[in-house]
């Protein structure tokens, strides 16, 4: 029997291992890079044990400093999570030399399918070895790891070689390996996978499918089970396939099978060879915990015969710290509060007050909503989303709440090209227009410039809030009855609640204050100084860091007098383990470098000047 597991991996999925081990009366051991020093995982954990410095490759990639943790504390078995080690093979073994018991897969199955490019010949299929033209386009992939990194699709021949080069950087910071591969790149495809769980007696068994077509750089951003519209004949062929590739390698444990579909036609992708982010749906509609079956099997138990039988639909949706808008660029900063309605579930590694930083994959939590229906569980889970409460760092909130109730996806005819065709309009702004009056009418509680009502009414007061990018202006007065505003009848007014009504509908409107950051229901407004400050401006041209990170490259040859063309690549940028390129808003010269490879930015650093010729 395992009494204590320590937990190789940090944020949501390590505070979920926790959870399920905690529910089973076993006690659990929390790693953490110092970046991690109070993240929420080391805090639930009942154990903790420090993984000097905070970059990956120093940390949640040392399998011997884990290994080590493990004995240390006392621990007789080791749950990997996903990403990070989860699928090497090497780590695998170090844990069971050390006497510990590994919750996975047998290390030689994570050999035959951790590496993409093995997976694919033990199966016959053989990745291009040389692309011309005709093969274009063609996708770039890390043949280790997954999540989307070290991906690229290529539409041009001539951008290989770099699209090559970004993603074995990529692959080789996220996972400690850089190898990569090309493949033909299937437009207009559905991302399809079948959760696989088996034992060590022989039982294989194929939970349902899964449906994760609509992607951010190939990273995945809502999923659902079971994969809507397939045929009877398809769903059946994908899971015998599935099944077949586990038994192919002895597998143990749980592990997905990926599918690329087109039509009636499914093309083999890879096999993970661990615990999906996705699981949660497949545990909804199977009413299983998948988590606990892993420990379960490590224990040496028997499957049933056959899986439970599948009841309703699962819905789940990945809330980011990031925003869509500007490249889907990663946001860090101070996560105030995050509550979702308890219709919902809710999976987080981080609490109310917590930091998200830099060095890790932006995802703050996921929600999942279950229901009889497809229909209903699209429906809970918008409304959750939309009802719940985030103030902090931007998060692709509203996106997940418009793409959930777009017609293409209530109708399940999304594919992985959905985000290409509809994030502009997913993504244009849409603020209250009434959340800075509020907003100034919460602040103006309770002052009155005068210390009271005067029979002449005061003159209008102002405030000045940045909304969704631009200037607002909210005006109000101080009257006899108490704050008055044009247009609008005040009914109540105080730091936390204002109720307007509005030709006879009473609305209301929650604020907080963070101090300059003031949230009205969901929309976040930035209060602004009454005179601005001048040392703020730039001047036309300026390139400016649109997020925190790393300088990882700059251009071959770029120094300041240079011309370069509107879309060419400058530098490059790494935060939150994905590369993000900064390219030259006009023709024109570079008269202004101050960027240089390793420099540690800020959002609003100042990193380049191109002047419009």
């Amino acid at each position: 029997m395992i009494t204590s597991v320590l937990v190789a991996n940090r944020g949501e999925i390590a505070c979920r291992v926790v959870r399920t081990c905690r529910e089973a009366g076993i006690r659990t051991v929390a790693v953490h890079s110092d970046a991690d020093e109070s993240a929420l995982h080391a805090r639930v954990a009942d154990t903790a044990v420090r993984l000097p410095g905070s970059a990956p490759a120093d940390t949640y990639l040392r399998g011997d400093l884990i290994v080590k943790a493990a004995l240390a504390a006392g621990a007789d078995a080791v749950h990997p999570g996903y990403g990070f080690l989860s699928e090497n093979a090497g780590f695998a073994r170090a844990v069971r030399d050390a006497g510990l018991v590994w919750i996975g897969p047998p290390p030689e199955a994570i050999e035959a399918m951790a590496s993409k490019t093995r997976a694919k010949e033990l199966l016959g299929i053989e990745p291009l070895r040389q692309v011309t033209e005709a093969d274009l386009p063609v996708l770039v992939k890390a043949a280790a790891g997954g999540g989307g990194r070290g991906m690229r699709v290529v539409r041009h021949l001539a951008d290989l070689d770099a699209e090559l080069a970004a993603a074995r950087a990529e692959a080789a910071s996220a996972f400690g390996d850089g190898e990569v591969f090309v493949e033909p790149y299937v437009e207009g495809g559905r991302h399809v996978e079948v959760q696989v769980l088996a034992d060590t007696h022989g039982t294989v068994w194929a939970l349902g499918t899964r449906d994760c077509s609509l992607q951010r750089r190939h990273q995945k951003v809502i999923e659902e089970a079971p994969a809507p519209g397939l045929s009877a004949a398809l769903d059946e062929e994908v899971r015998a396939l599935a099944v077949r590739a586990a038994r192919a390698v002895g597998y143990v444990g749980a592990g997905t099978v990926e599918f690329l579909v087109a039509g009636e036609q499914a093309h083999f992708l890879e096999m993970n060879t661990r615990l999906q982010v996705e699981h949660p749906v497949t545990e909804a509609v199977f009413g299983v915990d998948l988590v606990a079956e892993q420990i379960r099997v490590a224990e040496g138990h028997a499957l049933a015969d056959g899986p439970p039988q599948a009841r309703g639909h699962a819905v789940e949706a990945r809330l980011y710290a990031e925003d869509p808008a500007r490249d889907w660029a990663p946001q860090t900063g101070r996560l105030h509060r995050l509550t979702v309605p308890d219709a919902v579930r809710l999976d987080t590694g981080y609490a109310d007050g917590d930091d998200i930083g830099v060095h890790y994959d932006p995802m703050l939590a996921k929600v999942v909503a279950h229901a009889p229906t497809r229909a209903e569980a699209i429906r809970k889970l918008a409304a959750a989303l939309d009802r719940a409460v985030i103030h902090g760092p931007v998060t692709n909130r509203d996106l997940l709440v418009r793409s959930l109730r777009h017609p293409e996806f209530t109708a399940a005819r999304t594919d992985t090209g959905f985000y290409d065709r509809h994030l502009p309009g997913l993504t244009e702004p849409a603020p209250d227009p009434h959340a800075p009056l509020a907003a100034a009418l919460a602040d103006a509680h309770g002052r009155s410039r005068f210390g009271g009502w005067r029979n002449v009414s005061s003159q209008p007061q102002t405030k000045r809030y940045l909304m969704a990018g631009e200037e607002r202006e909210a005006r109000y007065r101080h009257g006899r009855e108490g704050l008055e505003a044009d247009g609008v009848r005040v009914v109540h007014a105080d730091a936390a609640l204002v109720i307007l009504d509005m030709d006879g509908v009473e609305r209301r409107f929650e604020v907080s204050r963070y101090g300059d950051q003031v949230y009205v229901n969901t929309t976040a407004l930035t209060a602004l100084p009454r005179f601005p400050d001048p040392t703020t401006q730039h001047v036309p041209g300026s390139l400016l860091a649109p997020m925190p990170g790393t300088v990882v490259r700059v251009a071959d040859g770029l120094t300041a007098g240079a011309p370069v063309k509107a879309g060419e690549p400058l530098l490059w940028l790494e935060a939150m383990k994905m590369q993000h390129k900064i390219t030259a808003p006009v023709t024109g010269t570079l008269t202004e470098l101050h960027a240089v490879p390793g420099q540690q930015v800020d959002p609003g650093t100042l990193l380049a000047v191109v002047q419009q010729t």
